[in-house]
Formats: C-alpha cells, sequence, structure tokens
C-alpha cells in the first residue's frame, strides 16, 4: 500500500481524542499503517499518528526478532488492568530521538474488533501491554509526554525541540 508521513510532536492532532471506526472500509488504512510502522522500525503506530482521527492502532512487538506477530486493533477498550506499576522508557515514532521513562500497567485485557469486524478479548502482558497502552494513550489524545513529571517534561521536550529546529 502506502508509507504515510508520520505527525511530529507538537502538532494539535496529536492531543485530540480519536473518534470510533463506524461501519466503514478501513482495510487500506491499517495496510498503509502497517507499511508506515515498519518503514520507520517501529513496533506501534496508531492512526491519529498519520492524521487520521480514528480509533485504530497497529502493532508488532515480535518482527525485529524475525518473528512476525501483526495485529490490527479497532475500536480498542482496555476492559481490565493489573494495577502492578513497571517504569520502562519508551520512544514514540511521533517524538523520534527521545526515551521517556513512563509507568504502565504489567498486564491489560483488551477487547477490539478487527478490520473486518470480528470481535476479540484477550490477555496482554510485558512488551505488548506496554505497546498497547502506549498506542490507546495516542487514541485518547496523549502522548509520552503526558505521563510524566513536570520537570522531566520540561527538560525533555526542551532538548526535543531544540534538536528540531532547523
Amino acid at each position: 500500500m502506502s508509507v504515510l508521513p508520520i505527525l511530529r510532536w507538537p502538532d494539535p492532532r496529536l492531543s485530540q481524542r480519536c473518534d470510533p471506526v463506524e461501519h466503514e472500509d478501513i482495510d487500506a488504512l491499517v495496510a498503509d499503517l502497517f507499511d508506515t510502522m515498519y518503514a520507520a522500525q517501529g513496533r506501534g503506530l496508531a492512526a491519529p499518528q498519520v492524521g487520521v482521527m480514528k480509533r485504530v492502532f497497529v502493532m508488532d512487538v515480535t518482527w525485529k526478532e524475525g518473528t512476525p506477530s501483526p495485529l490490527a486493533m479497532v475500536n480498542p477498550t482496555i476492559m481490565a488492568a493489573e494495577r502492578v506499576p513497571v517504569v520502562a522508557d519508551e520512544g514514540c515514532l511521533s517524538i523520534p530521538g527521545v526515551m521517556v521513562p513512563v509507568e504502565r500497567n504489567v498486564a491489560v485485557t483488551v477487547q477490539w474488533s478487527e478490520p473486518k469486524g470480528d470481535i476479540h478479548m484477550a490477555d496482554f502482558d510485558g512488551f505488548e501491554a506496554r505497546c498497547i497502552q502506549h498506542e490507546f494513550d495516542h487514541l485518547n489524545g496523549t502522548v509520552t509526554f503526558d505521563r510524566i513529571a513536570p520537570d522531566l517534561r520540561a527538560e525533555l521536550e526542551g532538548a526535543y525541540m531544540a534538536q528540531t529546529r532547523p
């Protein structure tokens, strides 16, 4: 399909909540999200990161190790979370070059639809759970900077903005 341009923070669309997908064909969007994610060497990508304000994301947390496990989630809902906090550095394709220490739940239960409409529910833990929570945040207009203390945010934002200036 196509590799799409990825929005860079502080694009205001990255701070907007996305609309649910209603009975529409999103096969092309999902294919473009995967193409864009792989081309950018990412492990997850949400529709708002390419300017499409719909509740869709794709992920593949194992492809870099040689065994692809692509998964597309449409209208996902985190039904439950194992509230054991784990802090780890996260990168984001919309904030390139910045690693942010983010606290996430160790495990989540998610309900979602596939692009064709089949509904699923499953438990995820470890890096899969972290990736889902990160991409789910994008659907709600939240970026990694929104998940850290104000002083650290100011420091990391300042460094990011300095590296992106012409």
